[in-house]
């Protein structure tokens, strides 16, 4: 055991410092095709898993099968399919439980399930999917939490919960919905008295819960998706995956969502960087709510091809946006001719909508094409516009800002620059309108321009207003350069901290799965424990009966091994042997008995060769009987590990069996001599079982015939009428019957006789004895 112990701990598994004696790359090969053996194998694909879990998980099991090297246990898995479907079992980490982070669910009760249900029709459909479900007690969770908000605000709703994972083995037990007691530790007792039904050691869900749910084994990866969803709960699984597929995920989750639908992760998980699709309503417990009013990207819909997809919403949005039909083409040509130029933007900035004669006021700028109204702006409304979107994204509020001057070429424009928050809906949130509203005729702007440029020809004054204006308009513009210079070194000062962000979370996300793995391995040995303590009280109540049994039975016992090495005797051996407790391990022939034991050895090594039982009687030195069995050890696995020996003590049987050879030796010699004669019959059938020579000279018949004629054969019926009906009534008789008869011999000889019948009861018959008195012998008295 110690150097098992050893060789475990020093295991690469355990001992992170010693090399596997691979290179990086091999390492990573062999990972990967163990992947494919559990693809091949399964069905399932862990290739876009985290792959410091996936490693962890293998090296793992390396360490339970002592296997060093990973190459070794590639080779091993494909000889051992068993091997697979256990790894696989390995890395999904089912663990979960009622309730779990109490706080989490208690906000999602109270504000999303709350408001989901307030806002739904009587009777309408809730629709909730709880992706990868594991053993179902998150989905049964939810499903609580709906219920008692529909009691409380006296709502109906037709619920249906789609509780999915890749596991099998775990949609079933989930679908039982029984539960062991220990979920009174996460649930409260006013929960179970109302959703659970106990039985024996365990809680059953009651069939309003259960009808709820529709358990499915599903691979969020490759298996089609659910739609028109309330609410999404993905606890703990994305964690395990990598960034390209969480984002891939997310993007479903986006999709399979309503507008005002909800996604509720793990406290470890959160959305990256689709904050264009899902805004935050609780960054501690990951609450996120889908965004409506922004123009959906097409994803990657597994297992469907890409073509259609969000053809629905699409639709929506080119009717918000882009679909022209009769009506909005009119209200499109009163727009352009007598509104007001205008563009609409979203939270970054970028344009979605345009109306009117918009180029002169934003430009296209040279470089990479954007969208971004900043960057379009013309030079001169730029540091305006900048500082009304800073104050309108804190206060959402209407600024405007009049008799901004742009320049046109050689002229001047005045506008009024107005930017407005939409507030018409929870579609529209998030979006703001920029109105240009020129205020002079582009004519008389041209007027004013030149008017006032033959001004400044003319007057020193106002030429040199004139350069004081350049030169301060340059200095801003530089002031305005260095900074934009300082925003984009903000701006890549940023993006760093968001890729350390990004490390960090990836960092919190692999100890939050080191986390999950030690838990499952916790409870796997907690299990274990338990199964092990059962099995030692079970084996310890055994020991027990056993020992009060060999007590109780009085028989002394021992056993021994196949080297006739005493294993264990019990307490009444020591009236045979002179033995001690610490006699135990010792040769059997080592040790001085109370009778002769000369054969003692060589009998139970007979017995261990030949697998046949001894049995003989011995006496000790005390004048003790016993008989003494020699019998093969046999386990349970019909091995054999020794031999067993019995001594049961005989002595009172022996002397009871002495005694009775006494007592019949002398009956017979009194029955023999007697002047009378002596009968024993059956008085039901009149067989004869036996009688003296004294009765065969009476009768004149020999005993060698006794079988041959009953008792009533041999008198006559002179003194009775009916002899059988007299013999056989004797049995009914509880005292001596005395009565005279004839004795009709073969010869025809009659015999007047006495005859005194006693009646005689054992367990299993009645028999009549009876003294014959011959009248005519001259000797009777």
């Amino acid at each position: 055991m110690p150097g098992e112990l050893l060789k475990y701990i020093k295991h690469p598994y355990i001992d992170s410092a010693r090399s596997t004696g691979a290179t990086e790359q091999k390492y990573q090969n062999n990972v990967t095709k163990i992947l494919l053996q559990i693809r091949n194998h399964t069905g399932q694909d862990f290739s876009q898993y985290k792959q410091n879990t996936i490693r962890r998980r293998i090296e793992r099991r390396m360490a339970v099968h002592q296997i060093d090297k990973i190459a070794d246990y590639l080779n091993y898995i494909r000889e051992n399919t068993a091997e697979i479907e256990i790894l696989y079992k390995d890395l999904l980490i089912g663990v979960t439980n009622f309730f779990r982070d109490k706080d989490a669910f208690d906000l999602l009760k109270n504000t999303v399930i709350s408001e989901i249900i307030q806002r739904k029709q009587t009777n309408s459909a809730l629709r909730v999917w709880v992706a990868g479900c594991a053993t179902g007690e998150e989905a049964y969770s939810i499903a609580i939490l709906i219920a008692e908000i529909m009691e409380k605000k006296q709502r109906q709703c037709n619920v249906q919960i789609f509780a999915t994972d890749i596991d099998s083995t775990a949609i079933e037990f989930a679908r039982a919905g029984i539960y062991p007691d220990s979920i009174a530790a996460d649930v409260s007792k006013e929960r179970l008295k109302q959703f659970f039904i106990k039985e024996d050691n365990s809680y059953k869900l009651k069939k309003r819960i259960r009808e709820m749910l529709v358990f499915a084994a599903q691979s969020l990866i490759k298996d089609p998706p659910f739609s028109r969803l309330d609410l999404v709960s993905c606890r703990n699984v994305l964690i395990y995956m990598d960034a390209s597929l969480q984002k891939k995920i997310l993007s479903v989750f986006h999709y399979t969502l309503n507008k005002d639908g909800y996604l509720f992760l793990g406290s470890s998980e959160t959305i990256g960087n689709f904050t264009d699709l899902f805004s935050t309503e609780n960054a501690k417990w990951k609450i996120y709510k889908r965004k409506s009013g922004v123009i959906e990207k097409g994803v990657d819909l597994p297992a469907l091809p890409t073509k259609g997809v969000f053809q629905s919403d699409r639709k929506e949005e080119k009717k918000d946006y882009g679909e022209i039909n009769i009506i909005q083409l009119a209200e499109r040509e009163i727009l352009n001719k007598y509104a007001p130029s205008f563009a609409l933007i979203n939270e970054k900035h970028e344009i979605l909508y345009v109306n009117g004669n918009i180029h002169k006021y934003l430009l296209t700028p040279p470089g990479v094409p954007t969208f971004n109204i900043l960057k379009m702006a013309h030079e001169d409304l730029r540091y305006k516009l900048s500082a009304i979107l800073h104050k309108i994204s804190r206060r959402k509020e209407t600024i405007m800002e009049k008799e901004v001057k742009i320049r046109d070429n050689e002229h001047f424009l005045t506008i009024d620059l107005t930017v407005k928050p939409l507030k018409t809906g929870i579609a529209t949130e998030g979006l703001t309108m920029i109105i240009f509203d020129e205020k002079l005729p582009a004519e008389k702007a041209r007027k004013k321009g030149k008017a006032s440029l033959k001004i400044s020809k003319e007057d020193p004054q106002i030429t040199k207003l004139e350069l004081e204006l350049k030169s301060t308009k340059e200095y801003l513009q530089a002031t305005i350069e260095e900074l934009e210079t300082s925003n984009e070194e903000m701006k890549s000062t940023n993006e760093e901290l968001q890729s350390t962000n990004e490390e960090l979370q990836s960092t919190n996300e692999e100890l939050e799965t080191s986390k999950e793995e030690q838990q499952s391995t916790n409870e796997e040995l907690e299990t274990v424990n338990a199964e092990l303590q059962n099995k030692l009280n079970e084996l310890s109540r055994s020991n027990n009966d056993l020992n009060n049994l060999l007590a109780s039975t009085e028989i002394a016992t021992i056993f021994l091994d196949t080297k006739l090495n005493i294993v264990r005797f019990t307490p009444m051996l020591t009236k045979l042997f002179n033995m001690l407790l610490s006699d135990i391990g010792r040769s059997i022939g080592d040790i001085t008995a109370k009778f002769n034991t000369d054969t003692l050895r060589d009998d139970s090594a007979e017995v261990l060769r030949t697998l046949v039982k001894k049995e003989c009687q011995i006496q000790t030195k005390e004048q003790a009987f016993y008989n003494m069995r020699i019998l093969p050890y046999r386990t349970v696995d019909n091995v054999i590990d020794g031999v067993v020996i019995t001594f049961i003590d005989v002595t009172k049987i022996k002397n009871t069996e002495d005694a009775l050879r006494l007592i019949e030796s002398r009956f017979d010699m009194l029955n023999q001599s007697s002047l009378f004669g002596i009968v024993l019959f059956n008085p039901e059938s009149g067989v004869i079982v036996d009688y003296n020579k004294k009765f065969e000279e009476q009768t004149g018949r020999s005993l060698k015939e006794q079988h041959t004629y009953k008792i009533w054969d041999c008198f006559s019926p002179e003194k009775t009428k009916n002899p059988a009906e007299f013999f056989q009534g004797l049995s009914k008789k509880n005292e001596t019957v005395s009565m005279e008869m004839n004795i009709r011999r073969p010869d025809g000889v009659i015999v007047p006789v006495c005859l005194m019948s006693t009646v005689i009861k054992t367990s299993k018959n009645i028999y009549v004895q009876c003294v014959v008195k011959d009248l005519t012998d001259p000797l009777r008295t």
